[in-house]
């Protein structure tokens, strides 16, 4: 298991011609399914926190699972030694906690907006002279809360607004540079993440059969298709539904 401060990447010295992804939030649900996928073709350095999901990780063939935090923005720039050449990047690493605004408070706004927003923002641009040398690709794993807000969750759906925002300003700010960029947007997906979110008076437990919750491989499917454009197009939204929602 490799730490942004002992890259050792003499694997790729004239060895790999595959392109290279990194992704966010790769120990689990969503983030775990599409470093599946891109690893079929591509080198992938696969970035969190948990150990056990690391170790996981470290099964999987053209793999290199990385430890990252996002909430520490000063670790973000010896990332870059893992990947000197990056064709694709991946945000999907996002926390997800219950607020109305009368139970928000500062520091739940700062906490969400910094993994949800500022993280994702300040990866891409400490990344941006490698994604421009290749004319890569930036996919931004938004919500259904980006396009619509969730009462409760205000504090996340504000995050998940700002995040689809950023990817249309990007996308119109390197256009000149060859990036494209993407948003997919989940509905409700069977992740660890929803289901430590589910509200506690909820005792229905839905099932992927019943087609309430959406299996984080179809995600990772949408990113595949997105990663897969022509080099003349790009596509610029995805949202996956569960078939009941």
């Amino acid at each position: 298991m490799s730490s942004p401060s002992s890259c050792n990447h003499k694997e790729r010295e004239g060895v790999s011609e595959k392109p290279v992804a990194l992704v966010t939030g790769a120990t689990s649900g969503i983030g775990f399914a599409i470093v599946e996928i891109l690893a079929t073709d591509h080198d992938v350095i696969a970035c969190g926190r948990s150990k056990a999901g690391l170790e996981r990780l470290a099964a999987i063939p053209h793999v290199r699972p990385v430890y990252l935090d996002l909430t520490d923005p000063a670790s973000f720039p010896p990332l870059v030694a893992h990947a000197p050449r990056l064709d694709v990047l991946v945000h999907s690493a996002a926390i997800s906690e219950r607020h109305t605004l009368e139970q928000g408070n500062p520091a739940a706004w700062q906490t969400s907006f910094a993994m949800n927003v500022f993280a994702p923002a300040e990866l891409t641009r400490i990344f941006l002279p490698a994604l421009r040398a290749t004319r890569g690709q930036v996919v931004f794993i938004g919500s259904g809360a980006g396009t619509r807000a969730v009462p409760g969750h205000i504090i996340y759906s504000a995050t998940k607004f700002a995040l689809r925002a950023m990817a249309d300003a990007l996308r119109l700010e390197e256009v000149d540079n060859g990036l494209r960029v993407a948003t997919v947007a989940p509905g409700p997906t069977a992740t660890p993440m929803n289901r430590a979110d589910r509200d506690p008076l909820d005792t229905d437990e839905p099932h992927l059969a019943r087609g309430s919750l959406s299996d984080p491989k179809a995600h990772a499917a949408a990113v595949r298709l997105v990663v897969d454009a022509p080099p003349d197009s790009q596509v610029t939204e995805i949202t996956v539904r569960p078939r009941r929602l």
